[in-house]
């Protein structure tokens, strides 16, 4: 039985769909101004392990993340660049989808684009005004009045005073409290605009989610994700939109993935301690990037730095030794087995990842103990059912960024070269090799059979 964290309610909650069968879920996705960070790659892994979870359940998912391709930043940037935004957008799109595919994140079934939704947005606020929710201010925004909003503040837990003493908020005169937040922006010289009923604009950032989602999903629907840091503003002003212009429940479960942290210290451009994902994946392993995210319980903050994905690289080789020394038999995975049903039961515990793992090597322990196959069988199917230990063990231990400057050519050359002067009986000079090889980042792995090698 399936329980998941409900931010809304502060508890873990049984998961019970609204219709029978079929999941229906939006995870707030990104701005595609810049490269994707670190904080990226834990929302799109964090959930793609739901997603997964969900389908291997027996569910009918139906998974929608959306994509910000106009806001202030983007229109800036592509100012700057000397560039259209659509070359702007097109372009980092492209690269967000090659570091989630490297990351084995699966696609989401819809991807909507808020640029192709502002029509479902001004229908939307065309509701709430209707409902008396929405003003146009003195500078010619249309906002949200949040004190006419009875239920504003239930996702973050704070009383509107609370929010105004203890929440850094906008000053701004043309609103009629410093709480309410634009759903519409009127035309600025030189920027990009649609017509709408109250003059010529664009939307305004929270108005994009509840219009694509309740077009998409429907006005109410199972579970809604996203970061931690998204709980306030952004999540909040999508129930106050979202419940506002349908009068119904928006979302039953509300997940937050943890912060991603550097050296104990919050990721922060002004820190300097700013990672894209593309960096990260020129030192690490996409896998290993991947393995280092699940490790931790997707609510946990995740601390990175260099010694814990050295550290995880270690852990995913020992499985992928697991699965070399062993070669695995094919398996259907017998949910009512020992491995599999503790498997089960710690992603059916709101997707503790971290306890999945820890049975994956249980599995591997027992596999390398009686040299089972069809348990590295088993150890190879439950770890696909997060994404994991899917590649062929020796494609992994010898993948990653090269060292040294050695490429696979060189370094099957200089076996080659170490075992003709073991075979001359030139000791030495085989010993030389082994040290280059080694101080390349390269382990040979000698046997009856020959010499196998891996990174480090």
């Amino acid at each position: 039985m399936l329980k998941i964290y409900n931010s809304l309610k502060r508890e873990k909650q049984v998961f019970t769909p609204i219709e029978p069968g079929k999941v229906r879920m939006y995870v707030c996705g990104m701005t595609v101004y810049d490269y994707c960070h670190l904080g990226h790659a834990r929302v799109m892994v964090a959930f793609d392990l739901v997603y997964r979870w969900l389908k291997a359940s027996g569910y009918d998912v139906t998974y929608v993340r959306n994509i910000t391709d106009i806001d202030d930043k983007i229109i800036r940037r592509a100012a700057e660049n000397g560039e259209t935004i659509a070359q702007l957008t097109d372009r980092f799109i492209a690269f967000m989808h090659e570091d989630a595919d490297a990351l084995g994140v699966l696609r989401p079934d819809a991807e909507p684009r808020a640029t192709e939704y502002v029509p479902e947005m001004l229908d939307l606020i065309g509701k709430l005004e209707a409902n008396g929710l929405a003003y146009r201010a003195s500078d010619g925004d249309v906002n949200y009045a949040v004190r006419k909003f009875p239920g504003y503040g239930k996702l973050s837990g704070k009383s509107l005073d609370d929010l105004r003493a203890g929440e850094r908020v906008e000053v701004d005169s043309a609103k009629q409290d410093p709480l309410d937040f634009v759903l519409w922006k009127h035309a600025k010289p030189g920027e990009p605009a649609w017509e709408s009923p109250w003059g010529d604009g664009r939307p305004g950032w929270h108005i994009e989610c509840s219009a694509m989602s309740s077009r998409l999903l429907g006005k109410h629907f199972d579970i809604h994700g996203g970061g931690q840091d998204l709980q306030f503003p952004h999540h909040e002003n999508e129930i106050a939109q979202s419940e506002g212009a349908h009068c119904c429940s928006f979302v039953n479960y509300w997940m937050h993935n943890g912060f991603v942290r550097v050296d104990n210290e919050k990721m922060s451009k002004s820190l300097g301690n700013f990672f894209s994902i593309r960096e990260v994946l020129g030192k690490y392993d996409a896998e290993v990037v991947r393995f280092f995210i699940l490790r931790a319980h997707y609510r946990s903050p995740l601390n990175y730095s260099d010694a814990h994905l050295d550290d995880a690289k270690r852990s995913l080789d020992s499985l992928y030794f697991t699965l070399r020394d062993v070669p695995p038999l094919a398996v259907d995975i017998d949910w009512n087995g020992d491995f599999a049903a503790r498997f089960a039961a710690a992603l059916n515990e709101d997707f503790d990842s971290h306890g999945a793992i820890a049975v994956l090597f249980e599995l591997a322990a027992e596999a390398n103990r009686q040299k089972s196959s069809e348990l590295s069988g088993l150890l190879k199917a439950l770890g696909g059912v997060i994404g994991l230990l899917e590649r062929e063990p020796l494609a992994y231990l010898r993948s990653g960024p090269a060292a040294g400057g050695l490429g696979e050519a060189d370094i099957e050359r200089l076996i080659g070269e170490r075992a003709a002067a073991k075979k001359a009986r030139n000791f030495a000079e085989a010993d030389r090799i082994r040290d280059e090889l080694k101080a390349a980042g390269i382990v040979l792995d000698d046997s009856p059979q020959g010499t196998t090698w891996r990174r480090a």
